[in-house]
């Protein structure tokens, strides 16, 4: 007697069928240096793994450990800058792109403690000269921007800015205005610079200084960071990090666009405040929990870094990498290898 073959579910074949090749065509268009980045032995320390990202392409890499009960320590490979064959300074200069935000949400969640603003307000009571050019600007509140629910457009997703590079003389928020919103107030998330644009305009107006003078009073003097800049105009520029972009035969670090500057250090010894609180009262670090995140990453021409707190080992790795792309498998480098770099300090644990 022949035993009756299991009836064979053809969808559930043919689902197989599709999942294996759409997975292998995946694999197929994943450039391979993030595929290796990724599968290699992890090495035994953090410097190896230094050694290891700068071989992916980049000019220069620099990370800085601080995990609790152990020193703090600074790592770096490649060159400070290509050209004249310097090599990496781990305590260089560095342009820290969005890790900025971050003292912006700080800035404003203690303005807003102080009740010398309110983060219901409305934009319009702080530029009432917007409205009509950015849309629903008497319903955009302060707190909407800060959490990137406002539907503003980002400034540097506009073409223009790219093409009018290095900006020179242009307000930059012009990028983001007579356009239509992305989406309503507060009915959607949407990253965008313009909102930290317009909060730092906002604490000038408020404070009566440059939003720098302001993080100089309230975060970088109490928590001692001597090595936190406002732009290249405060600093000397053989102290900064070169930057670089594939393609293009350029050096970024000259580019004035206001951007923030700080040492790996300085960055990690804020984030680790940020993080720990003891650069908020309790009452600031409630509003702020409300507002934003509390670790970073940051991308500009030449520049892209990662500062995060990783409280399951106590300990704050940031990331500096002086080489970007157009692709972005570069940041996505910077992503696996710093993943790398935290379970490298989870086995020591």
């Amino acid at each position: 007697m022949e035993h009756a073959q299991p009836k064979v579910n053809k969808k559930k074949q043919i689902f197989r069928i599709i999942l294996f090749t759409s997975t292998f065509i995946s694999l197929w268009f994943v450039p391979w240096i993030l595929v290796k980045a990724w599968i290699l032995p992890l090495p035994n320390t953090v410097q190896e793994q230094v050694d290891q990202t700068a071989g992916y392409g980049f000019d220069g890499v620099i990370v800085y450990v601080d995990q609790a009960g152990k020193p703090s320590a600074l790592y770096g490979a490649g060159y400070h800058n290509t050209e004249k064959k310097i090599p990496v300074k781990p305590n260089a200069l560095f342009k820290i792109a969005s890790i900025s935000k971050l003292y912006v949400a700080v800035a404003i969640t203690r303005l807003a403690n102080e009740n010398r603003i309110n983060l219901d307000e409305p934009l319009t009571d702080y530029f009432p000269e917007l409205l009509g050019s950015i849309e629903h600007a008497d319903k955009i509140t302060l707190k909407m921007m800060v959490k990137h629910r406002s539907g503003i457009p980002n400034f540097t997703d506009n073409p223009d800015y790219w093409k009018n590079q290095p900006n020179t003389g242009i307000d930059v928020l012009t990028y983001a205005t007579d356009l239509p919103a992305h989406f309503k107030p507060d009915e959607d998330y949407g990253y965008s610079n313009t909102n930290y644009l317009l909060l730092s305009r906002i604490i000038e107006q408020v404070t009566g200084g440059s939003r720098y003078d302001y993080f100089k009073k309230e975060i970088l003097i109490p928590l001692g960071l001597n090595n936190t800049y406002g732009s290249i105009d405060d600093v000397n520029l053989d102290d900064v990090m070169s930057g670089y972009y594939v393609g293009i035969d350029k050096d970024f670090k000259n580019e004035n666009n206001g951007m923030m500057l700080a040492t790996a250090e300085d960055v990690g010894k804020f984030v680790r405040a940020l993080n720990d609180g003891s650069l908020l009262s309790e009452e600031e670090m409630e509003i702020y929990t409300s507002l934003y995140d509390f670790n970073h990453g940051g991308l500009a021409a030449g520049y892209q870094c990662l500062a995060e707190y990783h409280k399951d080992i106590d300990a704050v790795v940031v990331q500096f990498m002086n080489t970007t792309d157009f692709e972005g498998y570069q940041w996505n480098l910077l992503q696996i290898t710093h993943s790398r770099v935290v379970k490298i300090l989870r086995k020591s644990e």
